[in-house]
């Protein structure tokens, strides 16, 4: 990997993306804390059916999300804590992509993924950092 920064146009921490294993007791608990549901959509995974809910409260996002019943009790099990990934709002994701992309970053997906989420969807893409955390990119449309 180059050591040059390269200019991402960051403009903020988007979300932290936390896996649950039951999304109602969640969305009531971060409701507790004045968060509100402000979108909510099924989503795939392995050919199976989440559910994802952004609860926000002010400009803090929390993505809550709970996968298909088969996999519900690896996250539970969970020893190392339940934060997925961290996702950061960008402006442009095919910019964010192929600069990423240019400086040697390993991406996780081919190109940026569309989800129908929020009102006209989203892209996003991950890359790993040095110790196998996830940094999601994403773009709101």
């Amino acid at each position: 990997m180059k050591d040059e920064v390269i200019d991402l146009n960051i403009r903020a921490l988007q979300h932290v993306g936390i896996p649950v294993t039951d999304i109602k007791r969640s969305e009531a608990f971060y409701k507790r804390l004045g968060f509100k549901n402000v979108m909510q959509s099924p989503f795939g995974n392995k050919g199976e059916e989440g559910i994802c809910i952004m609860m926000k409260k002010e400009s803090v996002i929390i993505e809550l999300y709970q996968l298909p019943e088969k996999d519900l009790a690896e996250i539970a099990n969970r020893k190392n804590g339940h934060i997925d990934h961290i996702a950061f709002d960008v402006p442009d994701i095919a910019q964010a992509f192929t600069t990423i992309k240019n400086a040697g970053f390993d991406i996780l997906e081919d190109s940026p993924v569309f989800l129908r989420f929020w009102e006209k969807g989203c892209k996003y893409f991950y890359i790993l950092g040095p110790d196998g955390e996830r940094l999601e990119f994403n773009q709101l449309l």
